[in-house]
């Protein structure tokens, strides 16, 4: 696979973190570029693992893997968007609506890279069929992770003021979209 190739695969497979990160960032009270970067490398880090775990799984699981990465990811990301809407359709007087939270909780942030991160899972398989260095690979796809995330947190900086309240509604139904979105893509709902 040659430079441009991976480079493409890797923003590729950044998307996903990118538009939960955006919610993410929505949802904080002005987050700054240290939060946004500790998300990043959360992110980042999940990212660059998951195609290893794919590659290292190899023939033996790739079926199994396969099978159930879709459910899983739409499992997870339902329920943290479930949660989030939850949160955002409770009434918060103003006092306690100014007192957004600064940052995620750490496993949080590392629950939500899972379930954006288990499509890499299955290319690291996919990837272990072609000559290709896989660390070079993952490594460049953590990078594109980081990046794009660090970025959607510092736009959710800008978006997050402009929704209100109903910026953790958003949140919620970007990442239960995501998670429909893995789902009709393996099952061969979309076209």
């Amino acid at each position: 696979m040659n430079l441009s190739a991976t480079v493409i695969l890797a923003f590729g497979m950044s998307m996903d973190a990118f538009a939960a990160s955006i919610g993410k960032g929505a949802a904080l009270h002005q987050p700054r570029l240290r939060e946004a970067l500790r998300t990043g490398v959360i992110f980042g880090v999940i990212e660059a693992i998951t195609p290893l775990i794919g590659w290292s799984a190899g023939l033996l699981a790739s079926q199994y893997i396969m099978d159930w990465d879709h459910w899983i990811a739409f499992t997870l990301l339902f329920i943290l968007g479930a949660r989030m809407i939850s949160e955002g359709l409770k009434n918060k007087p103003e006092a306690e609506e100014e007192q957004k939270i600064r940052r995620h909780g750490f496993w949080l942030l590392v629950t939500t890279a899972i379930a954006t991160s288990l499509d890499a899972m299955a290319v690291g398989v996919g990837l272990a069929f072609l000559q290709v260095n896989i660390m070079h690979t993952a490594m460049a796809i953590g990078l594109a992770t980081m990046i794009m995330t660090t970025l959607g947190i510092m736009l959710g900086r800008y978006i997050g003021p402009l929704l209100g309240k109903r910026a953790e509604l958003l949140g919620g139904v970007v990442l239960i979209g995501i998670g429909i979105n893995i789902l009709f893509d393996h099952l061969g709902l979309l076209a």
